[in-house]
């Protein structure tokens, strides 16, 4: 099971953190400040695997990935293959690469690229992971996939936006 998916900064600010079992905001950012402690004091040529016992409690692992300013971090029980979840990871960046145009730490937080709201910026990035990760459980492997998930998505909430209450002929009632 993922126990945790989180990005910070390599400042150790976080840019996404989602747990999934339930923690306190205090103790989601006390374990949130204990990963970035460990991962700021490692070197660059060691291994993205941590055992994570000391921060998580027993049976927890720790993967990692340094991309530029970002480290993508996620927390697992024995469950889960180490090595998938390191791929796991290289599939959440390669989508949210294709939604964001190569993804960067400000696509992240404002999303430049494009014309959205910050609100409508985290509400995408924690649509793709939850097409990722739902509950903790692996639910799909496939950027391809993944994709055609949020695309669909993406159909159905400008539908819905499009709809309105009151019927086209029930509309120009005022201008009689």
């Amino acid at each position: 099971m993922i126990k945790a998916v989180m990005v910070m900064n390599t400042q150790g600010k976080p840019r996404l953190a989602k747990f999934y079992e339930y923690l306190p905001v205090e103790k989601q950012q006390e374990l949130i400040r204990r990963v970035f402690a460990v991962l700021c004091g490692r070197a660059e040529n060691v291994s993205n695997f941590i055992e994570a016992e000391s921060i998580f409690g027993p049976d927890s692992r720790l993967v990692y990935k340094h991309f530029a300013t970002l480290y993508f971090v996620f927390v697992f029980d024995s469950s889960e293959n180490e090595l998938a979840v390191l791929d796991l990871i290289q599939v959440f960046v390669e989508t949210l690469d294709k939604c964001f145009k190569n993804v960067c730490e400000l696509d992240i937080v404002f999303n430049y690229s494009k014309e959205m709201t910050l609100l409508e910026n985290i509400f995408w990035i924690h649509t793709i992971l939850d097409e990722i990760i739902f509950g903790g459980q692996v639910l799909e492997t496939s950027s391809a996939e993944v994709m055609k998930a949020v695309e669909e998505i993406s159909k159905l909430e400008a539908a819905s936006n499009a709809i309105t209450l009151i019927p086209k002929s029930a509309s120009g009632w005022r201008s009689r």
